[in-house]
């Protein structure tokens, strides 16, 4: 009975694949680009979901809930914190952008007499920031299954 060599799973195709795409997202999120991407989204994140306190409608309960959890999720798929692989920031940037579109268009959708000059405004321009920071980071996190005629992954 012959035995053969176990070849080293550090030598395996799929691990050195997984490596490189690890590696490549790591890179991309470690520009100066990237990391003020996230704090800024970060920040907007937070802002939403605190602006019912901050603007001062915590009173229209149903926008003020409404704002809180699209905030929090906002804050969660920008931070970083739901996926370093980079597919997957690539489609969370995008559901991003839905809630960016979603905070726009609350204040008239939302249950009860809530479309009030304040929560007008906060919305539209919180959601308008949401928007356009989860559209560059959508474009910064694109998959590159062709080449990319020199650009980084960040537009560089």
């Amino acid at each position: 009975m012959a035995t053969h060599p176990r070849p080293d799973m550090e030598t395996h195709p799929d691990i050195i694949e997984m490596r490189k795409r690890h590696e490549m997202a790591e890179r991309a999120a470690a520009t100066p680009k990237a990391q003020a991407l996230e704090a800024m989204a970060l920040i907007t994140g937070l802002y939403l979901a605190a602006s019912p306190w901050i603007a001062g409608f915590n009173n229209l309960s149903t926008l003020a809930v409404n704002n809180l959890i699209v905030g929090i999720a906002y804050a969660l798929f920008m931070g970083g914190g739901l996926g370093r692989a980079y597919e997957r920031s690539h489609s969370m940037a995008w559901a991003a952008c839905a809630l960016g579109v979603w905070t726009i268009i609350a204040p008239w959708v939302v249950a009860g007499d809530v479309s009030t000059t304040r929560t007008i405004v906060n919305n539209v321009v919180v959601g308008v920031i949401a928007l356009l920071l989860a559209l560059m980071a959508a474009a910064a996190a694109r998959p590159v299954d062709r080449p990319s005629r020199g650009r980084s992954p960040l537009g560089r």
